[in-house]
């Protein structure tokens, strides 16, 4: 039961990000809320893996923050002006 509110916060938390990403005025604020969505997700991956005990979405979640955070690197030097 416990497991559902889990899942429910953190599906809330996607949304409003979502929010963010299509309503934010600037483009910095829709990078950062990419972010965000990437960073709460892998976090229900993680809460995944402890419910069903299948510990292969660790790995999952894994890979998906670090291809995360190479995206967010290079959104970063696009919108600064670097290649």
């Amino acid at each position: 039961m416990s497991h559902l509110v889990f899942v429910t916060i953190i599906g809330a938390g996607i949304l409003l990000c979502l929010l963010r990403m299509l309503k934010g005025p600037t483009s910095a604020d829709r990078a950062v809320a990419v972010d965000t969505v990437a960073t709460v997700t892998t976090a229900l991956l993680v809460l995944l893996a402890f419910v069903f005990k299948r510990y292969v979405y660790l790995d999952v979640a894994l890979v998906y923050s670090v291809l995360t955070f190479i995206g967010a690197v290079a959104i970063a030097r696009y919108m600064e002006g670097g290649l």
